[in-house]
């Protein structure tokens, strides 16, 4: 699903929102939305609030303060004082552990939720199976819950999730217990039933790859706040601050100051290596910034003699690293040692000068953090 396809509508509003573990303040204050359809990611750290937040939506948290508001129906209020048990929430949710139990058999695993609900037996029958066949698991049904491997078990918990058709699916680190090449497949195809059954999901990970692949948009958080929402591409080309450049992917962080405005209308930076760089400033420049950061596949390595116009940088190539899909080269510059990723095709030797090239809008100014 892209934004296109996702509505106007406001799912989820969350607003002010704390949480409190006795003197530890886990959620600090944040507010965020979701519209209908979409498919929005927490991202941060581990211990960052990210799980927390997603539970208190879930009901399986308390809230000291705040509101929680889904499909238009007050979920909880601190001021009012309402908080909605989670079995009556409507609210669906797939867990890291799986949660699958050992005893049962795949369809049974599936339609206890039905059966919970007092859905009628025949009713059980064709959601049960409805839902499987979602995740191509229908020919498993009788198979015991045990016998799964993890992807397998993966998918009836995925499977139990929607077979009720909730209108938000909550995911908590989904796909961190499978290998590798299991999770990019799985990424995949959670995606897509995501897409073709127009939920509304919540996601959270904390592995940045999975984020900006799979997501509408992506809430990033730090120590109980948000630091920036946003689209993968623009929280991955226009990070707001240190945190999110160097959180999401890798980045080349610069310090230095800003020294006025460039020939085309943007930033001059100059480093404290004394490189005048020319930037970009997406949110603003209020004077006391001190650092760019630039993406390293987004710089070009070329022969200082045929340099184009826009940000150059002199440097020596000191190290350079295959990696099958792209060689990483480790740069020396007056302003300190700088990474680029290129293409395979694209070889340069050791100890060879070379000019770093990139556009101005793919140096960004960033934010001082607040403290």
């Amino acid at each position: 699903m892209t934004l296109e396809t996702v509505s106007d509508r406001n799912f989820i509003d969350v607003s002010n929102l704390v949480i409190h573990y006795e003197d530890y303040l886990a959620v600090k204050g944040i507010s965020f939305s979701a519209r209908a359809g979409e498919h929005l990611t927490l991202l941060g750290p581990s211990g960052c609030g990210k799980t927390t937040t997603l539970r208190s939506i879930a009901g399986l948290e308390q809230p000291s303060s705040g509101d929680i508001v889904v499909d238009g129906k007050h979920l909880f209020s601190g001021k009012d004082r309402i908080n909605v048990p989670a079995e009556r929430r409507g609210v669906s949710m797939v867990f890291q552990s799986y949660a699958i139990w050992p005893h049962m058999t795949v369809f049974e695993n599936v339609a206890y939720g039905l059966h919970v609900r007092n859905m009628p037996g025949p009713e059980v029958e064709k959601a049960g199976n409805h839902a499987l066949g979602l995740v191509q698991m229908q020919s498993y049904a009788s198979r015991s819950a045990s016998m799964l491997s993890g992807g397998q078990q993966q998918r009836v918990a995925l499977a139990r999730a929607i077979a009720f058709s909730p209108k938000l699916v909550l995911f908590d680190e989904p796909l961190s217990n499978l290998d590798a090449k299991l999770r990019n497949s799985m990424r995949v195809e959670l995606r897509d039933l995501q897409s073709r059954l127009q939920i509304t999901s919540l996601y959270v990970t904390h592995d940045q790859e999975e984020a900006l692949a799979i997501s509408d948009r992506i809430i990033i958080m730090n120590n109980g706040r948000i630091e920036q929402i946003g689209t993968p591409q623009d929280i991955y080309d226009r990070p707001r601050n240190r945190f999110v450049a160097d959180f999401i992917g890798s980045a080349n962080l610069l310090r230095g100051r800003v020294q006025g405005q460039s020939a085309d209308g943007g930033l001059s930076f100059m480093t404290e290596g004394g490189d005048l760089l020319p930037c970009v400033a997406p949110y603003g420049a209020r004077g006391n910034e001190t650092e760019v950061a630039i993406r390293p596949a987004y710089i070009r390595l070329m022969d200082p003699a045929s340099t184009p116009a826009g940000g150059v940088v002199p440097g020596t190539v000191r190290r350079r690293m295959f990696h099958g899909d792209f060689i990483q080269y480790l740069v020396q510059c007056r302003s300190g040692e700088l990474v680029v990723r290129r293409s395979p095709t694209e070889v340069f030797e050791e100890g060879i000068n070379v000019a770093l090239c990139f556009r101005p809008e793919q140096c960004v100014l960033l934010e001082e953090e607040a403290a």
